[in-house]
Order: C-alpha cells, then structure tokens, then sequence
C-alpha cells in the first residue's frame, strides 16, 4: 500500500471508529442544541455574502462538488445568496461551463443586487417562485435540458409537505453518482420547543420527507460515512447519493 492510500485507509478508520462513540454524539447533540439558540449559522458568508450554514456542512459540500464535478447545481432556497456564490467559485475553480440555478418564492431586492454584483452571479441564474409550483418546476427541468451532472440542493420551506414535494420535482434530475442534498433535517432531532414560530417541528420536517421519499425509491441511498464525518451537521440522513 503506498503512502497515499494508507493515509485514506488510516483517516476512513477513524472516522468508523468515531461513529461509534456514543460520547462525540452526545457531545454534538448539546452542541447542535446549545448554538441553535444563538443563531450560530448566521455566523458565517461566503466570499462575502451571508451563506446560513454549518462550516461542517459547507467542507461537506466543497468535497461533493468536486467529486461530482457537476455543470448544473439546482438550489431551493436563496436568502441572502451565500450558497449560490459558494456553488458558483466551486464550478469556477473547476472551470468549465457549469451553471448555479437558484429558485426562492421572495427573492428580496437587497439581496438580488447584492448577488447580481457579485463576480461570481456570471455563472448564476435565479427563478422567482415558489420549488412547488409545478409552473416553477416545468421552468427548472427545462434549464436542466441537456445538462450531463446535476446536483440537487433542498434548503427552502422546511416542513414535511414541501420537502417531499420537492424531491418529488427534483430528484429525477440528478444524475447517477451525483447527490440530493437536504438540508435541516436535524429538525427532527431538536426539543419540541425548537421552534415555536415556524410551521416546522418534530414530526413535520425535512428528516421525515427523506424518510417517507426514501421507501418510494431505489435510486438513492443515505450517504451516512458524511455525517459521521462531519459530527456536526444539519443534514443527518440528508446528503442522498444517487446510485441508480
């Protein structure tokens, strides 16, 4: 075995043998739970943009994209455009022609000229509407014509009937070896007070949807060697490997 494949083989080891520390999942729990309250993902932008995500779940996604290597990252969920910017340098770094599709119901002005000023909105493209509206999908797949690599990215409304929605819409369209991604499916694992004013909660969230999506499909898997990885994520059962 030469140097580079006992690094991999020692560092792949590591990471099983951490899954199964009961005290690292504690440990991630109270961390989750605790900065939660603070709004810890708020924390963090992307070539200068806010990007409302983990730094965890962010490595996670640089290592898929240049993986897949993909030259179409469809994105439901916009806000400030951070994510968008960050697929965006991804495929620039790669090179090539790739594109970002970002769909959002309320793109917000502030936040559309911050985005549309940026370096990196030459390789963006947003749609304004709701990732449900069938009208909206019909609009998505018909960008994604002819497009070889999709990755999928699931980060808008969070409750069970949207994201299952979604991933009805949207799944067909990545591409083998590629991944859905669904984020905040950690929802399912916060207390029940988690979240008093949103329509989202146990029960009724984005872990649920993957969970029911997953017993009507045999194209994708849960990757879970990501989240072990990672520990702290706020996609557990959420980064989905398309294997067929």
């Amino acid at each position: 075995m030469n140097q580079v494949n006992k690094f991999f083989a020692e560092r792949n080891d590591d990471i099983q043998r951490m899954g199964l520390d009961t005290e690292i999942s504690q440990l991630r729990n109270n961390f989750i739970v605790k900065t939660a309250a603070y709004n810890y993902s708020y924390n963090f932008t992307w070539l200068g943009r806010p990007i409302i995500q983990y730094p965890q779940d962010i490595i996670a996604m640089q290592e898929i994209i240049w993986q897949v290597k993909p030259d179409l990252i469809i994105e439901t969920g916009i806000a400030h455009g951070g994510s968008l910017i960050f697929s965006a340098s991804m495929l620039e770094l790669i090179g090539g022609d790739g594109r970002v599709l970002g769909i959002d119901i309320d793109i917000r002005e502030h936040n559309r000229v911050e985005i549309e000023k940026h370096p990196m909105f030459k390789r963006i493209t947003m749609i304004e509407g709701s990732s449900v509206d069938k009208k909206i999908a019909k609009k998505v797949h018909a960008f994604a014509k002819d497009k070889k690599q999709i990755l999928v990215v699931l980060d808008s409304m969070h409750t069970y009937d949207h994201v299952l929605k979604e991933l009805e819409f949207y799944s067909p369209l990545v591409t083998k070896g590629s991944y859905l991604v669904v984020f905040d499916t950690v929802i399912e694992e916060m207390p029940e007070d988690s979240f008093p004013d949103r329509p989202w909660g146990k029960g009724n969230n984005p872990k649920t949807a993957v969970w029911e999506f997953l017993k009507t499909t045999d194209r994708f898997e849960v990757d879970k060697s990501i989240e072990i990885k990672l520990q702290i994520t706020v996609a557990p059962d959420g980064y989905l490997k398309c294997v067929g």
